[in-house]
């Protein structure tokens, strides 16, 4: 969906797109820290004392290789998709700024906007849906891990097949190299 002002247009629909995307990836990063950075020990306690959320995150620690792997699946699926969707929606707005503004040939006007629009995306990207879900999953590892355990699993359960196919492609790499894949960090 298009929205024009006076020859600045505005695709809503791939902002809106690329909003959720930016969530959506940070979802993933949080999800990926928070298996790392919480301590087993208090997820088992939390689990014993029948926290069913602390269940799940044990669950997710007692296979973190297959987890972890479905945590860079679904960044890299939001990463693509932000690419794709991302760009050329700030880019249009941009393109369509300086044409009103400047009188520049629509080549220049284009590789401007695409820069700008590039460059707004990536630290969006950088920040807010890999920096910052990064941070807060370390900053507060059982809370994350508790909080973002049930739909992660349910992410990974749902695409299982393509993530343990993934895995294992990831895992015959490893091991050409001379490393024996682990399926759970050493405690």
């Amino acid at each position: 969906m298009l929205a024009a002002t006076e020859g600045i247009q505005v695709n809503w629909t791939g902002i809106g797109v690329a909003v959720v995307l930016l969530a959506l990836n940070g979802f993933f990063v949080a999800a990926e820290f928070a298996l790392l950075a919480a301590r087993r020990s208090r997820i088992e306690q939390l689990a014993a004392e029948g926290d069913r959320r602390a269940r799940h995150a044990l669950a997710g620690l007692r296979e973190i290789t297959l987890m972890l792997a479905g945590a860079q699946l679904g960044i890299t699926m939001c990463s693509l998709g932000l690419g794709a969707v991302a760009e050329p929606a700030v880019a249009g707005i941009i393109e369509g700024i300086l044409g009103e503004a400047f009188s520049l040939s629509d080549t220049t006007r284009h590789i401007i906007a695409f820069s700008i629009g590039l460059s707004i995306g990536v630290f969006l990207h950088m920040v807010v849906a890999e920096m910052a879900p990064k941070s807060w999953a370390i900053a507060h590892p059982e809370k994350s891990a508790l909080l973002l355990a049930l739909p992660f699993r349910l992410f990974v359960s749902l695409l299982r097949p393509l993530i343990r196919f993934l895995n294992g492609m990831a895992n015959i790499v490893v091991k050409a190299v001379g490393v024996e894949p682990q399926d759970e960090r050493s405690m």
